[in-house]
């Protein structure tokens, strides 16, 4: 989709573009929290992930800006490399990198993830999403929003955090929540959706309105009610031009930012490629984003956070979900909620600042629900466990751990079962031939590796005495120079019980 036509959807876009907006400005501020970074640049990385990144991705429905599997990372940085100042160089440099790794092609790496990793990884998203919401729709706000991982920094976990709540219920958050909640689900009704006049608002958009009126309301609720912890809390910007901070160039030098960046520029593209894929599996058009061009619209966008004071962007597949369920159909939808962000951090602070963070998890409770469908589960298990397993086991490990480590055990998982049919069903074998004037025939598959040594080996050397074989290599690509040693071998040693094995090779 080229330049002249990207507005060819702007009705659809514009609402979701809000939506996304609503979404991201709290991540923003609470991913930047747990970096341990100023609030402001979190919102940085939002407005640069969606303008430039946005502007330059060829994906139609990512949306880039500050991701939480990088927090931990990133609070480390800082404090490793003595001020944030310095910090800024390594994101400037992940940048170069990240166009470096485009220009030499390694977006290829997005082709190599298994459709059952990647809905694992969907569906973890999805759980996380719901649980790390639950506290936030009681009115439990002490963990930051945008959270991922299942140990989280004040040592609780995402469990924990669940018993921990119970105590601090607010009854005005609930009831924010619950209203809001039950507007979405009737939005998501078939009345309302073939409605030309109800269809046209956002249910997102109209639950955080009824979230705002809600809050309006809470002085009839006493101390039930919710307090200033319970909204969006935005930075103060009254400093002007001040309150950003700027890279420190002097320590360019230095090799702990160098490698820092190096992790960054690695950590990044790992996950936007994550996302590119699952966003891509999610988009109902089936369109297929350029991963290098991704990676090089990465690059500048953190090239140009890291130069203003923001923090590192990846594409993120908790609003880049947000985006495709809103109906957003080109990457205006991304554009836009970066200038969304821009406008109301400069324009309208005081406006984002009513709406509860209850409202929020209830639009976040539907975008989790629709990515952890139960149906998914059913389909995934009847497709045969060499399909279920890898999906639970990358499942598991992001709800237990974090994103990148559940898709890291998921690929394990994968490449096991794949090395084990490898292992199984190197070849075709038909010992059931019932003429004794018929060799034995044994078919190679086009790649035989060492990792079917021992399987050829076992079957070779179970040979009935006196049996004439025919190994039939004639389809075989790559034939494994240790497997070719083991036929030759079996080739001499088989002759003492009168076995003639012949191998056909057509070259």
């Amino acid at each position: 989709m080229n330049a002249m036509n990207i507005f060819s959807e702007w009705r659809k876009d514009l609402p979701a573009s809000l939506v996304v907006f609503l979404v991201a400005v709290p991540l923003c501020l609470g991913i930047a929290l747990a970096s341990g970074a100023p609030p402001i640049a979190g919102l940085i990385a939002g407005v640069f992930g969606g303008v430039i990144v946005g502007a330059t991705s060829g994906s139609q429905l990512g949306v880039s800006g500050p991701a939480a599997g990088l927090a931990a990372l990133v609070a480390a940085a800082i404090v490793d490399l003595g001020s944030y100042e310095a910090f800024l160089v390594a994101v400037v440099l992940a940048g170069g990198m990240q166009i470096l790794l485009g220009v030499v092609r390694a977006g290829v790496i997005a082709y190599y993830f298994p459709n059952s990793v990647i809905k694992g990884m969907l569906s973890g998203i999805g759980i996380i999403i719901i649980l790390k919401q639950i506290p936030h729709a009681f009115g439990y706000d002490k963990d930051f929003e945008g959270d991922e991982s299942f140990i989280q920094p004040d040592n609780q976990t995402t469990l924990s955090e669940l018993s921990n709540f119970v105590d601090y219920i607010t009854p005005g958050a609930v009831l924010t929540s619950v209203v809001c909640l039950a507007i979405l689900l009737v939005w998501e009704m078939a009345w309302v959706k073939r409605s030309s006049v109800l269809s046209r608002i956002p249910g997102p958009l109209l639950a955080v309105v009824a979230g705002i009126v809600i809050g309006g309301l809470q002085g009839g609720f006493g101390h039930h009610g919710l307090d200033a912890e319970h909204y969006v809390d935005l930075p103060d910007l009254s400093a002007g031009f001040s309150a950003f901070t700027l890279p420190d160039f002097s320590m360019i030098l230095n090799w702990k930012v160098w490698l820092t960046a190096g992790t960054m520029a690695l950590v990044a593209s790992l996950e936007t490629l994550l996302s590119v894929e699952a966003t891509d599996k999610l988009d109902p058009e089936k369109r297929i984003t350029p991963t290098d061009k991704e990676l090089r619209a990465q690059g500048i966008g953190n090239i140009a956070s890291g130069l203003i004071g923001g923090l590192p962007i990846t594409q993120v597949i908790v609003r880049s979900s947000a985006n495709l369920q809103s109906g957003a159909k080109t990457r205006l939808s991304a554009i836009l909620h970066g200038l969304w962000i821009l406008l109301c951090v400069l324009l309208i602070p005081s406006i984002m600042e009513m709406i509860p963070l209850a409202s929020l998890a209830a639009i976040l409770f539907t975008v989790g629900f629709k990515l952890a469908k139960p149906a998914l589960f059913a389909s995934m298990w009847k497709k045969g466990w060499v399909q279920f397993l890898p999906f639970m086991v990358t499942v598991l490990g992001v709800v237990f751990m974090d994103l990148l480590k559940g898709v890291s055990l998921g690929m394990v998982v994968g490449i096991f079962i794949v090395l084990r049919n490898s292992y199984l069903t190197p070849f075709h074998f038909d010992g059931d031939v019932t003429d004794p004037a018929k060799p034995l025939r044994i078919e190679l598959s086009e790649e035989v590796t060492f990792f079917n040594k021992a399987s050829i080996q076992r079957t070779l050397a179970n040979l009935p005495d006196g049996a004439r074989v025919v190994i039939d290599a004639g389809r075989t690509v790559n034939l494994d120079a240790d497997v070719m040693e083991i036929i030759e071998e079996e080739m001499v040693r088989s002759k003492d019980r009168g076995v003639n094995i012949e191998l056909i090779c057509h070259r």
